[in-house]
């Protein structure tokens, strides 16, 4: 089977190998032929998915980003004329208007093909609170899925979807990704509106992104986006960057926890070794106050809040709940205002006590689970082995953090491991790059297929984005960055260019500008981050370059060339030359 990448769906149909309806067809004959799984809540009728194709026919490929990619929805999301249930069939309804986030991606081409499993009301991380069966694992079916959203982790791990949406409040957007050797990602909180989104805690909750490539969840991430009045909780963050030379914090081995899995406990030490590898700093820290954060989300009064959500439902259908999800629930009842208060205050406390760590790196890596658990296990023991899953997710949101699960590897086996990568909110899409190149080097395979997984470069450079090389003040941390942040760019790679350049500060300034000018002569290698951007906004990007700098071809170490910044020979007579430092922050630091 070959892995539904978003660009080789898209691919297929700019080269005449297929057409939507033609491929969707063979897609619809795939699931139809696959063991269930319980992965599905309600799939569309193939006319009823066939009429979204046939939608694209006087549509233009260049102008709908998604052009007939497949995805699915978790079953508390939205899709208009399908019924909601949230895995309880009391509680459906049949909304007339999609989520936000639905509509978004229907109206950039993308074709919905059903609505997914869920623990109930998006309760748990296991995936086997289902009153429609337990979703069972794509590698093993003997093990669970992970939850909540696991039907939707499930469906792109199979190949029955390109991606899919989920949501996220303690992990349910990680933990099935990491199980499922898929990317998961997290959007920082209010980054996707959840209008049309049925409450877990309204105000934690994320709607997530399940695809094979940290690439594809970044072509998502960009369409879904965006301010959503409707929601009172949405927001329009600004974008930030992260470091090329990344510091990434990691829990003190004696915070470790494995639960007794040594195979996974090997693959986290695997995972700091390849985060070396790609140029990150690991360190280690103390993580006491993201372990105490976590265990407010369930021991103190949150769950009231998912009390809250559903309450009228609940008085009028006591018994409709599954067991476990009703004595989770159900607890919430007991919840004081002045326990919410209380929790509030050291919630505060906690924010204050993490905030220092940023100080010291500028990312954190987990598991994004300690072990995995066979489905019969969890039926027996439904709520200590719940909480152990949640052992590194917990926190995430309390603490308005953005989070990428990414594949790392597989025990002896064969079933997944995975890690999350952590940053404070607004660091969406500069989590992604940095996801793209752990992915690219710590696994082999995109969900169940033997496909490869595509190097960071492939992942952006057929997707709507221009790279290009900055060399100075437009490195992350420094003064122009803005201008490639603001345009929705983000970091590929740091990298260095061919030996073939001279490197000179120029005069004038504010902000102080260096020159790259390539020379026949003795050259050097010189360092330089290496951005995507989108194609739309890279002509104003370029507009607004002095001279006498401007974008031309670069040649970096690995024979690669990309648009980069270079200077035009004159401007170097009487310019300091600092080749022999290599870099811009050498100079910077003189």
């Amino acid at each position: 089977m070959t892995a539904l990448t978003i660009e080789s769906v898209l691919d297929g149909y700019r080269t005449g190998r297929s057409t939507v309806e033609a491929m969707i067809g063979a897609l619809l004959d795939r699931i139809d032929a696959a063991p269930a799984g319980n992965v599905w809540i309600h799939r569309l009728a193939r006319d009823q998915v066939m009429a979204y194709a046939a939608r694209l026919r006087e549509k233009s490929m260049d102008e709908l980003p998604l052009y007939g990619v497949p995805f699915a929805i978790k079953d508390n999301i939205d899709l208009a004329g399908v019924p909601t249930t949230a895995a309880c069939s009391e509680f459906a309804y049949v909304p007339t208007q999609s989520a936000f986030v639905v509509e978004r991606l229907i109206a950039a081409g993308a074709i919905p093909i059903g609505k997914t499993n869920l623990d109930q009301f998006a309760t748990g991380l296991v995936g086997t609170r289902s009153p429609f069966g337990a979703c069972e694992n794509s590698f093993d079916s003997r093990y669970i899925s992970g939850g909540s959203s696991s039907g939707s982790a499930v469906a792109v791990a199979r190949g029955f979807v390109s991606f899919a949406l989920g949501t996220d409040t303690a992990g349910s957007g990680r933990v099935p990704a990491a199980f499922n050797n898929i990317v998961g990602l997290k959007p920082s909180c209010g980054a996707l509106s959840t209008a049309g989104v049925v409450p877990a805690c309204r105000s934690l909750d994320c709607v997530s992104i399940f695809s094979l490539s940290a690439g594809d969840a970044r072509r998502v991430l960009d369409v879904a986006q965006g301010f959503d009045a409707a929601d009172a909780y949405s927001r329009d963050l600004p974008a930030r960057g992260l470091p090329h030379a990344l510091r990434i914090g990691i829990p003190r081995r004696d915070q470790l926890e494995f639960f007794g899995d040594t195979e996974y406990a090997e693959l986290f030490g695997r995972a700091h070794r390849q985060a070396a590898s790609i140029g990150c700093t690991v360190v280690e820290l103390d993580f006491r106050p993201f372990f105490e954060t976590a265990r407010l989300l369930y021991e103190g009064p949150w769950v009231a809040e998912r009390f809250a959500a559903i309450e009228e439902f609940l008085a009028a259908h006591p018994k409709a709940l599954h067991p476990v999800t009703a004595s989770i629930i159900g607890a919430g009842s007991q919840a004081t205002a002045a326990a919410a208060f209380r929790a509030q205050y050291r919630l505060k406390a906690l924010q204050r006590a993490t905030a220092p760590v940023w100080e010291q790196v500028d990312a954190l890596m987990v598991p994004s689970a300690g072990t995995i658990y066979r489905i019969a296990d969890v039926l027996a023991d439904p709520v200590t082995l719940n909480s152990n899953l949640g052992h590194y997710t917990n926190f995430v949101n309390l603490l308005d953090l953005a989070a990428i699960a990414v594949p790392a590897g597989f025990r002896s086996d064969g079933l997944p491991f995975g890690v999350t990568l952590i940053a404070p909110a607004g660091t969406d899409k500069a989590l992604v790059g940095i996801g793209a190149r752990l992915h690219a080097v710590s696994s082999s395979r995109l969900g169940t297929t033997n496909d490869a997984v595509p190097s960071p470069v492939e992942q952006t450079t057929a997707s709507g984005y221009v790279h290009v090389a900055v060399c100075g003040a437009h490195m992350s941390g420094l003064p122009l960055n803005h201008q490639l942040t603001q345009r929705k760019g983000f970091l590929v790679r740091a990298t260095r260019t061919a030996p073939r350049y001279r490197f000179y500060a120029l005069p004038g300034g504010p902000p102080q500008r260096p020159g790259l000018v390539r020379t026949n002569e003795a050259g050097a290698a010189i360092d330089v981050e290496v951005w995507a951007v989108p194609q739309e906004h890279f002509g104003t990007f370029v507009a607004g370059i002095p001279s006498p700098l401007g974008i031309g071809k670069v040649e970096l170490e690995d024979a690669i060339s990309c648009s980069g910044f270079v200077c035009e020979a004159w401007a170097i007579e009487g310019a300091e030359e600092i080749t022999s430092l290599g870099n811009w922050r050498a100079y910077l630091r003189k």
